[in-house]
């Protein structure tokens, strides 16, 4: 989806932004940052650019006006005049500052660029890349005369990255980001300074109803229901062999193949639409399925079904070769039929 083999690094500048709770303000740089030679600059643009992989796409958002976004203003007034990217980078210093108020933020070099022959979908267009580099490692640096070390970047841990293409202003522009913090702590890159959420197409529709399915299937279902645990792998299996084996993205047909009750399929519909309106998502009940999307959803649907410490019983599919009962000493078992040991 993004081709990055003639992208060209027009103009970078690097401020250093720290945590606005502990008062440690910003430092700006020297407006003629130089490379010391083109091998830096090849380093450089791998520790940015490899980190993204084009398969999730966001948008700028406000609640009430995109106009009051105000990333998404800073981006427009590059993408207008680029020779003003300097003055606009120590704005946006600025408003990532006021956004660095968490007490686990760590501060760092804040790199603003903007890119030339970047190519999005077959489109060849600009890009602004913000980056954020929180973290540094410890390098050794050995030979024959001494042993010395020092404290650097790791270029193959970017700890915050987004890029902006100059694609789709009206709708948000077509965003990429990456935030390698999982902690909900610190999401204010996502949520406070960039304000985003995920644009309307297929990638994120198929990963969307793979999460609702599997999280309706993990705490819903058996609220309601009386089911076993295989059977609850059993469904999360159908569903997932639902989106490999089909184009395209039916909700009807979806809920009667893999639910079949009319009483589940009604649970399913209540639990979709509570969980579209508590996380804001905008979905389309009939889409093209997106196989990147399913093979990284796939991941983390559990197919194990543990019996105390002893054994892990792996499902993978013909759930009716296994049968569950309880013994005359109230012995819980399960019996499986197979053809073939390996």
């Amino acid at each position: 989806m993004i081709d990055f083999t003639e992208i060209k690094l027009d103009s970078i500048y690097i401020h250093q932004v720290g945590n606005k709770l502990r008062d440690e303000g910003i430092k700006t740089s020297n407006k003629n940052l130089i490379f010391e030679n083109e091998d830096t600059k090849k380093y450089l643009l791998k520790y940015f650019l490899s980190s993204f992989n084009g398969n999730e796409i966001y948008n700028f958002h406000y609640s009430t006006d995109l106009n009051l976004n105000d990333t998404y203003i800073f981006a427009k007034k590059i993408f207008a005049n680029p020779e003003n990217i300097y003055d606009i980078s120590i704005d946006i210093s600025k408003h990532l500052y006021d956004k660095s108020s968490h007490p686990k933020i760590n501060g760092g070099e804040f790199s603003v660029c903007y890119f030339k022959d970047c190519v999005f979908d077959g489109q060849k267009t600009d890009a602004i890349g913000l980056f954020k580099s929180e973290n540094k490692d410890i390098f050794l640096k050995l030979n024959s005369v001494q042993i010395r070390h020092e404290s650097g970047i790791n270029i193959n841990k970017l700890d915050k990255g987004c890029l902006i293409f100059n694609l789709n202003a009206e709708e948000g522009y077509k965003v990429c980001i990456v935030d390698s913090n999982k902690s909900k702590d610190t999401q204010y890159w996502i949520d406070e300074f960039l304000s985003i959420k995920p644009a309307s197409d297929n990638y994120h529709y198929t990963k969307d109803f793979l999460s609702i399915t599997k999280n309706f299937v993990a705490k819903q279902l058996d609220e309601q229901f009386e089911i076993s645990k295989a059977d609850k792998i059993d469904i999360l299996n159908r569903s997932v062999d639902y989106f490999k084996n089909n184009e395209t993205f039916d909700k009807q047909s979806f809920e009667k193949e893999i639910f079949k009750d009319n009483s589940v399929i009604e649970s399913f519909r209540k639990f979709d639409q509570a969980y579209r309106e508590e996380n804001e998502v905008e979905l389309s009940n009939n889409f093209q399925i997106s196989s990147q999307a399913v093979k990284k959803q796939a991941r983390v649907f559990k197919s194990v079904l543990k019996l105390d410490k002893n054994f892990h019983i792996y499902i993978h599919g013909h759930k009716e070769l296994i049968e569950q009962g309880i013994d005359e000493n109230g012995r819980k078992f399960y019996k499986i039929y197979y053809e073939n040991e390996s």
